[in-house]
């Protein structure tokens, strides 16, 4: 077989199904294509006007009429721009794939201004065969001598083409929309589309619905354009509002010093009656409604923009009627094209979701919102608007293809935000400081996910001590230095650790607030970034400076007195893995504290964030440590009814502790109505060692109730009870009240 060379072939019959079906991940990127091909025609004929090669009409209006109709289930593009003559529609529409774009670009690469095309596939106008059974153009081109031309297509691989009758340069494409779209022709449905890809493209684009009725505007002589079509002049004499307002700009003229009165003035000082001025207004065919801006803040040097401008873009482009907290103004223009403006958002960390909206664009057309790899992930929180002209996008510009250059973007974005807090910081710290609580979660999360963005940041991350004060990660370290070197305490919530928090305050210890789910993974990467630091939560651990220094050992006797104290306050809680501790604090009016070594603690809520099953029970008392003041009354009594057991007795357990039931009130226990068994001991957790005497508890002595209520009211601070504990815990307070009651009744 010889061997054989040739070009591939590409048959309409199979190109077509593809571009209707698979090129386009949205039916209503037509729209956004037609509207662009129009833009690229109106700046193809700018550029041709600025080399000299075409000569624009004075005061020419370049625009984009978009009319729909309803009832005919019609659409229709037409631009002013360049045009086409019958040699141009066979080489760019009859030819598919074949970019005009790209060979005007070609033809004119050095001799191009600051406009851009869009276009660069040469496939855009067949998306208009999505939606629509058949497809005309008409068109006008700029050139001399050009004849109009037509051409029309049901979207199979047959077209026709002839003569056609438009009298203006430009380009009219009329779709006749399938019974599945016609939505797109409905007024409303049409302009939403069109405001959401083309609301900044550089081409005005003015809406017409054709099955309205004819509508008139009245407007004055100096709001008249060109292009209005007067339906009726009216002429109106001046209201007496107007001449009143304009004597008296003459009065005030005529009181000024060195001024000559006017004409008016002297007519009037004499008496003489002055004639009604009359004003000229038309009445004109109402306009069309204008749905894009073509100078969009982003492509303004950031210098001449002012707040208002600023805030004014962000409601209007987000929909949110609150102000953004502050804002970051992109303009790069080596090595690559890109300017946006990037808006750190107020959000209710409680009640709404705190992920953002970053809108991509291309050449001012809208291409998709937060695209990840443009956009960091951690900055898909802010809400903003990005346009890079150099970005590779694929064939139906709704994604990138993905290479080195797309990662230089995003590198960059990064580096500008961390600059614009890094500098924020430093030269403006109180209103940073405002800022904090809001943008915190943004600055935690970029800390996690991005380690170039973690390094720059660091020196500006701050944390709001319990006194209010902002402090940074060094600061937060000298605080506490002499005491707790590389040790930071903190808080979670605010109420519940409110007895640490006071008994912290006056000792003089300070310790950062942290309310957040983020701040628990936020610790441990700041952890592991510095070797030596450790955070624990306030209530982990009780430290020396919260206790009284012992000024003597205790003897045996005390010794023996408090383990048997220990062990009976587990055995009435019901928790054999919970450590009871007797110490001397300095805040008198607190009888007990539950702590939760840190580790512990940080195992159970990333149980309970992954959703592991058992996640409270399955370490129920590990890592606990019920702390009893020595000092306090309660504590004091509850060791006054422990004795211990003489081991050379007749008992048969030894060392021992028991109730002495004699030194209980006289009225009779009253009835724990928690059960036989106290919560923690539902799972077997209390149940004693068979050399163990239990206590019999369905009658337990207040002592034993006063055990579980020192612990309940310990385990309080650190969140809501269990359903069944705060029963019992709610009952329990009411029974003891009682037996106090009595208690005093009878004395």
């Amino acid at each position: 077989m010889e061997m054989k060379k040739g070009t591939f072939s590409i048959h309409s019959d199979n190109m077509f199904p593809i571009i209707k079906k698979w090129l386009y991940s949205d039916q209503d990127i037509f729209v956004r294509e037609l509207i662009s091909n129009g833009c690229d025609a109106v700046t193809k004929l700018k550029k041709l006007a600025l080399v000299g090669e075409y000569q624009e009409p004075e005061k020419e209006r370049y625009c984009i009429r978009v009319q729909a109709s309803a009832e005919q289930g019609m659409l229709r593009f037409t631009d002013n721009g360049l045009g086409m003559t019958a040699e141009e529609v066979d080489e760019y529409i009859n030819q598919i794939a074949f970019s005009g774009a790209q060979d005007f670009l070609e033809q004119y690469k050095d001799k191009a201004n600051d406009d851009q095309i869009i276009g660069h596939f040469g496939l855009g106008f067949y998306s208009a065969f999505m939606v629509a059974d058949r497809v005309t153009i008409d068109s006008l081109s700029y050139k001399e001598g050009a004849k109009p031309v037509h051409w029309e297509s049901d979207g199979g691989a047959s077209f026709e083409m002839g003569e056609g009758d438009k009298a203006e340069r430009g380009t009219t494409v009329t779709l006749y929309l399938n019974e599945d779209c016609k939505e797109y022709a409905n007024e409303f449905r049409a302009k939403e589309v069109i405001e959401k890809y083309c609301s900044f493209m550089p081409v005005p684009i003015y809406f017409q619905n054709e099955d309205a009725k004819e509508e008139t505007q009245i407007v004055d002589r100096e709001e008249l354009l060109d292009s209005d079509e007067i339906i009726e002049t009216i002429v109106e004499e001046e209201t007496a509002d107007g001449a009143e307002q304009k004597d008296k700009k003459a009065e005030e003229t005529t009181g000024r010093e060195g001024t000559e009165p006017t004409d008016d003035t002297e007519k009037k000082e004499s008496g003489e009656a002055k004639e009604p001025k009359k004003k000229e207004r038309y009445k004109i065919r109402k306009r069309p409604e204008l749905l894009n801006e073509v100078h969009p803040l982003w492509a303004n040097h950031p210098n001449s923009c002012t707040d208002q401008q600023y805030k004014e873009f962000y409601h209007k482009v987000f929909s949110d009627y609150r102000d953004p907290l502050f804002w970051i103004h992109l303009n790069m223009d080596y090595p690559f094209n890109l300017k946006g403006i990037l808006y750190f958002p107020k959000i209710n960390m409680e009640y709404e979701s705190i992920e953002g909206t970053i809108k991509l664009y291309n050449n001012q057309v809208f291409i998709a919102d937060n695209i990840k790899e443009v956009i960091p992930e951690f900055l898909l929180l802010l809400k903003g608007v990005i346009d890079c002209p150099d970005l590779p996008l694929n064939v139906s510009r709704s994604a990138l293809q993905n290479d080195g250059f797309v990662k230089k973007i995003s590198d960059y974005i990064t580096k500008k935000v961390a600059e614009k807090l890094n500098g924020m910081c430093k030269t403006d710290r109180k209103t940073y400081e405002t800022y904090w609580d809001d943008i915190a979660p943004f600055i935690k999360y970029g800390f996690l996910k991005d380690e170039k963005f973690a390094e720059r940041i660091n020196d500006s991350i701050l944390f709001k001590n319990i006194d209010g004060k902002y402090l940074t990660l060094k600061d937060c370290l000298e605080e506490n230095k002499e005491r707790f070197e590389n040790r930071i305490f903190y808080v979670t919530d605010e109420k519940e650790q409110g007895q640490y928090i006071r008994m912290f305050r006056e000792e003089h210890i300070d310790a950062v607030i942290l309310p957040h789910a983020i701040d628990m993974p936020f610790l441990s990467r700041l952890e592991q970034k510095n070797q030596d630091l450790k955070f624990l939560r306030i209530d982990a651990d009780i430290n020396d400076a919260l206790r009284e220094e012992q000024t003597e050992a205790p003897d045996e006797e005390a010794k023996k007195q408090e383990e048997a104290l220990k062990k009976a306050v587990k055995k009435a809680i019901g928790n054999e893995k919970l450590t009871v501790r007797l110490e001397n604090l300095k805040d008198e009016g607190t009888a007990s504290l539950l702590t939760i070594s840190e580790d512990s603690r940080r195992m159970r809520e990333m149980m309970k964030q992954y959703g592991m099953g058992g996640g409270e029970d399955m370490f129920a008392g590990e890592g606990e440590t019920l702390i009893l003041n020595a000092k306090h009354p309660l504590v004091q009594y509850l060791k006054s009814q422990v004795i211990v057991v003489d081991p050379s007795s007749n008992h048969p357990e030894t060392d021992k502790p028991s109730y002495d039931e004699g030194k209980e009130p006289e009225a009779e226990a009253p009835k724990d109505t928690a059960d036989a068994k106290h919560p923690e001991q539902e799972n077997g957790a209390g149940e004693a060692k068979p050399e163990e005497a239990v206590p019999e508890m369905k009658k337990p002595s207040v002592t034993t109730q006063l055990c579980r209520q020192l612990y309940d009211l310990a385990r309080i601070q650190h969140g809501s009870l269990p359903e069944n504990r705060m029963e019992a815990f709610i009952q329990r307070s009411n029974e003891l009240l009682a037996v106090m009651i009595q208690d005093k009744r009878q004395k």
